[in-house]
């Protein structure tokens, strides 16, 4: 049999913290948490290239949550991996048959794929993960409940006789439950985290400037906010009489729960008046809400397309909760004002701010910027203001809708971006996790998030090679305050219990690299 050719990184410099990170992961199964843009590729390349050089009639398995993502390290694999023959690399889908998929399986020694797709051929006994030295997880915060990943994870530990894993992600969220489970599911035995402020990483990135601009609220928008207020406060009041409601707070996940377990009951077979009635409640208070969140930090325009979805629903009498919402005198003041303001060419303030930013961005010779926001309606309406100012942007959404890009499209446009072509990409959360999107020189939050995760994800779109900016519209005394230090104090928090999980992790390891030389000694 001939020697094994070297295997190695080719034409990538590693970090001096990728490869002190690396180190670790060599040796243990370890989650990696680093920011969008620092290079968790480099570290899994490393990693890969020392198990093919210990193990090389072994295989390795790298799973991303999406097709493109997938295709996206398949290719980054192909260009650093040195060692390999291209056939050696397979990018595997659900696209391919699952006939064709077993062979795949058997004859590459790197492959991308999907979770569901190997979850699918390993339920169907169509692939075995024995040979398999060392499995990949990117966005590893996904790691969780009967997801296709914690599958693919458990029958990997259980199959392969020279199991490694590599969990990677920016951020796996601030609960320290489910922190505990993500490295459960993946059988983590140690934590590697590092900051925009961690002394090894520093010197390779640039300064990030955070700009937080708060827009007012005008009066004939808190005059709808009332009238939505007081709907609300009358159902929740509802609930609680009703005995279906405690405690002195609820939040928006608290509504989703409790109509989850009325349903759940109501299924099960109790149709008492108490639990139905509570459900046509919840529906009313769920949809009041989201009307009360547009109009507080999106546009004008998405709470009228949200106005319209509604007012069909009501009149082919589609639920019963939206006929007693469109009954209510409240609701009807607050449809009336929001006519008005349609009528009239008012906006959200934010809008205007928005584009104010953005002008002054490109005189300062900044040409490429991304600007993010939660509903495609608002990512509608900025793309068309921009367009009107004559300011050159496309929209990058989901592939989901009669709306939705496909993943053609989607990869358009980002050559597009990419090239220069345009300057904004206005983009909803798929523009957040894993894509390779260019740096930008601005990423512009048109409102805060109250996830950690997200927040870390749209900030690490900048401020990687060169400097970069992080701008920030919120809205006063409205759910955005509330949103934007939720992220704050969760990515705190989210740190805190990784420094505390890693020091842990080390001292285990510790503690049993001494037993063992204690019983070499004593041997």
């Amino acid at each position: 049999m001939p020697p094994a050719p070297p295997f190695a990184i080719k034409d990538l410099k590693p970090r001096a913290y990728q490869e002190a990170i690396a180190e670790t992961a060599k040796k243990r199964s370890s989650l990696v948490v680093l920011p969008t843009g620092l290079g968790k590729t480099a570290i899994s390349l490393i990693v890969a290239a020392d198990r093919l050089s210990k193990f090389p009639e072994s295989q390795i398995l790298l799973l991303a949550p999406t097709r493109p993502l997938a295709s996206q390290h398949y290719s980054t694999f192909k260009k650093h991996f040195a060692g390999l023959e291209e056939e050696d690399f397979s990018l595997v889908t659900g696209e391919i048959s699952q006939k064709k998929r077993e062979g795949i399986w058997r004859a590459a020694t790197i492959i991308f794929s999907t979770p569901q797709c190997v979850a699918n051929d390993v339920r169907a006994g169509k692939l075995s993960l024995e040979n398999f030295s060392f499995l990949i997880e990117d966005e590893a915060h996904r790691c969780i409940k009967n997801y296709d990943y914690t599958y693919v994870v458990k029958m990997y530990r259980e199959q392969a006789s020279r199991a490694l894993v590599l969990g990677l992600t920016a951020s796996p969220g601030s609960e320290q439950a489910k922190i505990n489970q993500i490295c459960k599911n993946l059988g983590i035995e140690a934590v590697e985290v590092r900051t925009r402020e961690s002394e090894d990483v520093k010197r390779y990135i640039k300064e990030l400037k955070t700009n937080v601009i708060k827009v007012g609220f005008p009066s004939r928008f808190v005059e709808i906010k009332e009238r939505l207020n007081k709907i609300l406060a009358k159902r929740v009041e509802e609930l609680r009489n009703r005995g279906l409601l405690y405690g002195k707070f609820a939040t928006k996940r608290t509504f989703i729960e409790l109509q989850a377990k009325l349903m759940r009951i109501s299924k099960g077979g109790n149709k008492h008046f108490h639990i139905l009635r509570g459900i046509s409640l919840l529906t009313e208070i769920m949809k009041a809400q989201h009307l009360l969140e547009l109009l507080e930090t999106q546009t004008v325009y998405s709470v009228n397309k949200y106005l319209e979805g509604l007012e069909k629903e009501e009149k082919e009498a589609k639920s019963k909760a939206i006929k007693n919402l469109f009954g209510n005198v409240e609701f009807q003041l607050a449809i009336t004002k929001i006519k008005k303001l349609v009528e009239s060419g008012t906006e959200h303030p934010k809008l205007r701010v928005l584009l104010d930013v953005v002008k002054t961005e490109i005189k300062s010779g900044n040409k490429r910027m991304m600007i993010f926001a939660q509903y495609r309606d608002t990512v509608d309406k900025i793309h068309s203001e921009l367009d009107k100012a004559g300011i050159s942007s496309r929209i990058f959404i989901g592939q989901s809708g009669e709306r939705g890009l496909k993943q053609r499209e989607q990869q358009q446009v980002l050559r597009e971006f990419s090239e220069g072509e345009i300057s904004c990409l206005v983009s909803t959360s798929i523009g957040e996790e894993g894509l390779d999107i260019p740096e930008v020189g601005a990423v512009i939050f048109y409102e805060p998030i109250p996830s950690a995760i997200r927040r870390i994800q749209r900030a690490g779109r900048t401020a990687r090679l060169q400097p970069g900016k992080l701008i920030m519209l919120i809205t006063q005394k409205t759910r955005d305050e509330s949103y934007h230090w939720a992220s704050y104090y969760k990515e705190r928090k989210m740190h805190g219990i990784l420094r505390d999980m890693k020091d842990d992790f080390d001292r285990k390891e510790e503690e049993r690299q001494s037993k063992m030389q204690k019983s070499l000694g004593e041997f």
